[in-house]
């Protein structure tokens, strides 16, 4: 799939959300990336054979305290592992689920609680 159009697949995913979540987005960038480097998949708990889609990079705003970070948290999202796992007519759905999954991380919810969600 064309770079353009995945990000589009992204930016139509964070369009999907409902206002009050666009409200509580503060410093944090989404960005698309080709595929996840082993620095990030050993961060994940990954080893190199393991599957990645999306990686939250940052502290979740549960954990924060006093002003905001100079630098802003990160989501990103790589498109080579959905292209090559996720049949092509279910990467629309997949990578919305992502974008929500890596935002949850954002605002501080557990893997746990994840799954009860529907998220995991």
């Amino acid at each position: 799939m064309e770079r353009a159009r995945f990000r589009r697949l992204v930016q139509r995913a964070l369009a999907s959300l409902p206002p009050e979540v666009h409200r509580a987005l503060d410093n944090v960038a989404l960005v698309i990336e080709r595929e996840p480097g082993a620095a990030e998949l050993r961060a994940s708990g990954l080893g190199p054979r393991d599957t990645l889609y999306g990686l939250y990079v940052g502290t979740p705003l549960t954990e924060r305290s006093g002003g905001g970070s100079l630098l802003p948290d990160r989501i990103v999202i790589f498109q080579g592992p959905l292209e090559r796992t996720v049949h092509p007519r279910d990467i629309p759905a997949e990578v919305a689920r992502t974008v929500r999954h890596e935002l949850a991380h954002y605002f501080g919810i557990e893997e746990s609680r994840m799954a009860e969600l529907g998220l995991d």
